[in-house]
């Protein structure tokens, strides 16, 4: 059960983000964004390890690992940012929100050795809830001039997801993600300096860019890292649609905002496709070495 708290809480930390920083990222660049951003989620991390362990030496993972590490944290950002600044924002999150859909499809194969329909059925379910939940009082229009914006888009869900998976099946002797985030902040430096020149952001922008590397980033690569190794992949899938409801509820809770009718549809639409996912997990038996997991 543990586990899946730890997923909540990741998610919890992607949901704060438009909360606490409002429009506070917007004058950023993608490049400028991945600087300062991962600069501060790799401190954030790197302190919260001395604190715990009391020591200041750095665990290193295999270049497998390191390569993964690229993958799901500097590339995935990297492509997200640029997504989100090619196509419009509501288009563009539920493109990008796919890679709920495709943890729940990846984990049921490899628990299951088959793509189940039952499970297929409510992860579709799921992800309409989360795509009514972000287009809510807007109107979709997926126009051919954001093709660009869209296929990147379609490109997070799947590089996320991937990530995520592998990491649940990949041994790693230590948590990595402090090591995969310092590495993902000096490739953004390499970046940076790369797209050179670029002006100080402003107080509001820098604020936003330490909180978004410090909470949806650093904490949240920690709680996920947990949840991921640890629980059954399929659940947290289905947990991980709950995050567009929970930001418009946080956006609401702290700015004072009406929340629609089609936003509370959208979330009652996830919460009945993760209790029928959890349900056709408890009537489906997965391979015996597979059983320990399915329970935890």
């Amino acid at each position: 059960m543990k586990y899946y708290l730890y997923a909540m809480g990741a998610i919890l930390c992607w949901a704060s983000l438009p909360a606490a920083t409002g429009s506070g990222l917007a004058e950023l660049s993608t490049e400028e964004l991945m600087f300062f951003s991962f600069t501060s989620a790799a401190l954030f991390l790197y302190v919260q390890d001395i604190i715990s362990t009391r020591s200041f030496t750095l665990f290193i993972p295999d270049l497998k690992a390191l390569s993964l590490g690229v993958w799901g944290i500097f590339i995935y950002h990297y492509v997200y940012y640029m997504a989100l600044s090619r196509a419009p924002l509501a288009e563009g999150g539920i493109l990008a929100m796919t890679w709920s859909f495709w943890i729940v499809v990846f984990s049921s194969v490899i628990l299951y050795k088959k793509l189940k329909l039952s499970i297929m059925i409510t992860a579709l379910v799921g992800m309409i809830g989360a795509g009514l939940v972000i287009a809510s009082g807007r109107e979709l229009s997926f126009d051919s001039n954001y093709m660009q914006g869209y296929f990147l888009a379609l490109a997070c869900g799947l590089i996320w997801s991937s990530f995520s998976v592998a990491l649940a099946h990949v041994k790693i002797q230590k948590e990595p993600m402090t090591t995969f985030t310092i590495l993902a902040a000096v490739l953004s430096g390499i970046l940076y300096a790369l797209t050179m020149p670029h002006q100080m952001p402003s107080s509001k922008s820098l604020g936003a860019a330490i909180y978004l590397g410090c909470i949806p980033l650093g904490l949240s690569f920690f709680l996920w890292n947990r949840a991921v190794t640890k629980g059954n992949m399929v659940i947290i899938g289905f947990l991980s649609y709950l995050a567009p409801p929970l930001s418009v509820l946080l956006v609401a809770l702290v700015h004072g905002t009406a929340v629609s009718s089609q936003v509370l549809l959208g979330m009652a639409v996830i919460i009945l496709a993760s209790i029928g996912g959890r349900l056709s997990l408890s009537r489906s038996k997965p391979p015996k070495n597979d059983l320990k997991k399915e329970r935890e």
